[in-house]
């Protein structure tokens, strides 16, 4: 098994690596030629999805989150588990394609609880993560005994993390039921206005709903708004997200579902770049979100316990929501933010 030190020291070499690559951008080594850059030229050409700029957000975002002193931080909560563990599993990881790189956080917790990962890519993100890969094992050789992609999944593994829909999450709870798993499926986020936000805090609420262009489980689907707040300032704040527009596929949702909600005579509001419904459903069509007026903090406490099992993120600046995340930061979760707050590193030294 590698020495925890040198895993550590291993992911925050690759954090550089990571950062420096998609910040400099005056790098004379990051252009056609350089392995990774041709990756994320790779990666956008083959999903529509992944912009080269939303790729980049997201290697940034992730190599932030492995910094030295964010590992560190980290590490702490599993010092004695880490100190006793002797033997290593074959760890598989089914990763969704909805975002670039979705499932790294995955594939770091699996390597820094000292097993072997087993990765099945998406068709929809497949040139990434390989190369990331091949980095670390270039920083750290030791590592390529532990990586290995593959085509299926019919044998060869301990336990199971998969990420999928809420269809495909059933056929992975029947599939993988005789070995320990963590199987996830469909979830949304929600935003919570106190009508006192700055013009600032709406605009990056703007992040949380248009990054990826809303196809990730911490993006923002549905707003709740505080009675006789008047939602044209906030469709007013995001203007600057009118971008969205440019890719063809969002372009197409857009016009489909105002299509649809003028054909069946459906009241909304809509900038010209996205739909706002009122509705009390909490997953939305990508260019649609929904919102709904509340009464008091109490009726949002009960919707969140609810519906906790379909909500991922809750981001706010009311003091009195619990684990409320900040405006424009959902798409930067750190070590801790397990999805679906499973503890996915408690799991995998336990197995």
């Amino acid at each position: 098994m590698i020495n925890i030190k040198k895993r550590i020291k291993a992911f925050e070499n690759l954090s550089e690596y990571l950062i420096n690559s998609v910040s400099d951008e005056t790098n004379k080594d990051f252009k056609s030629g350089n392995i990774f850059y041709d990756a994320i030229i790779l990666a956008s050409q083959n999903n529509s999805w992944f912009t080269i700029e939303n790729i980049k957000y997201a290697i940034l975002s992730l190599g932030n989150s492995i910094k030295s002193e964010n590992i560190n931080e980290w590490i702490k909560n599993y010092n004695n588990l880490l100190e006793t563990r002797n033997k290593s599993s074959k760890v598989a990881v089914i990763m969704a394609g909805n975002i670039p790189l979705v499932g790294f956080h995955d594939f770091f917790y699996v390597l820094m609880s000292g097993n072997h990962v087993v990765v099945k890519l998406s068709s929809d993100d497949k040139f990434l993560l390989p190369t990331i890969a091949n980095k670390l094992i270039e920083i750290e050789p030791e590592f390529a005994e532990y990586i290995s992609f593959v085509d299926n999944l019919k044998s060869g593994y301990d336990a199971v993390i998969a990420t999928g829909s809420n269809n495909s999450s059933r056929y992975f709870e029947f599939y993988f039921k005789n070995v320990p798993h963590i199987i996830r499926q469909n979830r949304n986020s929600i935003a919570v206005l106190s009508g006192k936000e700055t013009s600032e805090e709406l605009a990056d609420l703007g992040n949380d709903i248009f990054m990826h262009y809303g196809k990730g489980c911490r993006n923002v689907s549905k707003i709740f708004l505080p009675d006789n707040y008047f939602i044209e300032r906030l469709i007013h704040s995001l203007s600057g997200f009118a971008y969205v527009l440019n890719n063809s596929k969002y372009n197409n949702n857009y016009s489909y579902y105002k299509s649809i909600y003028i054909i069946n005579q459906l009241p909304f509001y809509d900038n010209g770049f996205v739909i706002f419904k009122e509705d009390e459903a909490l997953s939305t069509p990508v260019s649609v979100i929904h919102f709904q007026h509340y009464h008091s903090s109490e009726e949002i406490n009960t919707y969140i316990n609810t519906n906790k099992e379909n909500i991922q993120c809750v981001v706010s600046n009311k003091k009195n929501l619990p684990n409320a995340i900040a405006f424009g930061n959902t798409q930067n979760p750190g070590l801790n933010d397990y999805a679906d707050d499973v503890d996915v590193m408690k799991f995998l030294l336990n197995i």
